[in-house]
């Protein structure tokens, strides 16, 4: 495909997922903060609790009922398509980037895998996941909230260590994400919509609803809601090699949600009391500590006894790199350089000698795919080179 047309593929879809996104994420944080936030306190009968807000000028008044009003509104606004079309475009651009592309963003460099059988890892991963998930929450187990997390996390993190063994560390990041997502979306088709219009075909007939049904839905709600704060920066970790790039790319994944459902429980829980304001210090300390253990290796002392020369790197960077990155792109991926990276010149180098690095001898993320087949030792002698001109 015209490596233009699929750029603009990519933005017009990247631009949809990102609005519906923020529309479904803002949606369930604000009823999550709202039943957080309902005032219990002798509520009116049939009622279990109000709440008064001001925003934007005006003074709202918000009830939420114990169950259901005896007698159904003529407009009810009901929150679905924010998280479908979410979804949707999320599939869309894991195929236009990663499956379309699956040689270069999904297989591992130097890995045997075909794209064919790579792609069906992947949807493979999402199936199985919500049906796992899913059974896992009507078993036994789902009474027990906080075990039922403590395994989920378990089986999450499994899956991001099982795929990062087959996948490139952003395919593996990018479907755990949409593994996370595709949960996601199932809780709000498959639980979450079927309780609602039950809770509401139930009042129409003038029948007791079943107090059982909104009690799932609530359930999946809150767990969607913890979700989300992982899957925020799993939609933006390809922009950082540090995380995805990383030998123990899982694990790091995995310290980024434990900081990340702290961070929530703590806006869940405020309201209440401040008991989990610590979880706010200890998130802020466990980014520091990530950002230490993530720190590129230092380069072998051995190696620096060999002097190594603007020249030497230029040859490699124009051999391995400006096919992409140059002003004029001879790969027919690309009609310009990927984010603006340019080498075509010593100056150049020099001045993004630090990026370099990260990306190609600590992270080893490029080139992508490594399509130019750049070898270890040429890596070591970029490296060896940056070190020797750090002062520069």
């Amino acid at each position: 495909m015209d490596p233009h047309i699929t750029e603009w593929l990519n933005l017009a879809i990247r631009w949809v997922h990102m609005i519906t996104g923020v529309a479904w994420i803002g949606a369930s944080f604000y009823f999550v903060w709202l039943e957080n936030h309902l005032d219990r306190r002798n509520p009116r009968e049939g009622l279990s609790g109000d709440l008064w807000a001001i925003h934007g000028g005006g003074i709202y008044h918000l009830e939420k009922y114990k169950l259901a009003p005896p007698k159904m509104p003529e407009q009810l606004h009901w929150f679905k398509w924010e998280a479908y079309a979410t979804w949707m475009t999320g599939i869309l651009l894991l195929a236009v980037v990663y499956y379309l592309n699956a040689e270069l963003f999904l297989i591992a460099p130097g890995s045997d895998l075909s794209p064919t059988t790579a792609i069906a890892i992947g949807v493979a991963t999402l199936v199985a996941g919500w049906f796992i998930y899913d059974l896992l929450c009507d078993s036994p187990l789902g009474k027990q909230p906080a075990l039922l997390g403590a395994v989920l996390f378990v089986l999450i993190i499994a899956a991001a260590w099982g795929l990062s063994q087959v996948f490139s560390g952003r395919g593996a990041f990018i479907h755990v994400g949409a593994l996370i997502g595709t949960i996601m979306v199932g809780n709000v088709f498959r639980v979450i919509m079927p309780a609602q219009r039950a809770l509401v075909a139930a009042i129409e007939a003038g029948k007791e609803p079943d107090p059982a049904l909104p009690a799932k839905g609530l359930l999946r709600s809150r767990h969607n809601n913890y979700f989300t704060l992982p899957v925020l920066f799993i939609m933006i970790s390809n922009h950082f090699p540090s995380t995805y790039g990383n030998e123990f790319n899982w694990a790091v994944l995995a310290g980024l949600a434990v900081l990340s459902v702290l961070v929530r429980h703590y806006f869940n829980t405020r309201h209440a009391s401040q008991n989990f304001a610590w979880t706010i210090p200890v998130a802020a300390l466990g980014m520091v500590c990530l950002a230490f253990i993530t720190s590129p290796a230092k380069t072998d002392s051995e190696a620096m006894t060999q002097e190594v020369t603007i020249q030497q790197v230029q040859e490699i960077i124009t051999e391995r790199c400006t096919s992409c990155h140059s002003a004029n792109p001879t790969s027919t991926m690309f009609t310009s350089a990927p984010a603006g990276v340019i080498l075509d010149n010593a100056s150049q180098i020099k001045t993004l000698a630090p990026k370099i690095y990260l990306q190609t001898v600590a992270s080893k993320t490029m080139p992508l795919g490594n399509m130019t087949q750049m070898t270890q030792q040429e890596r070591d002698l970029i490296g060896v080179w940056i070190s020797q001109n750090k002062s520069e």
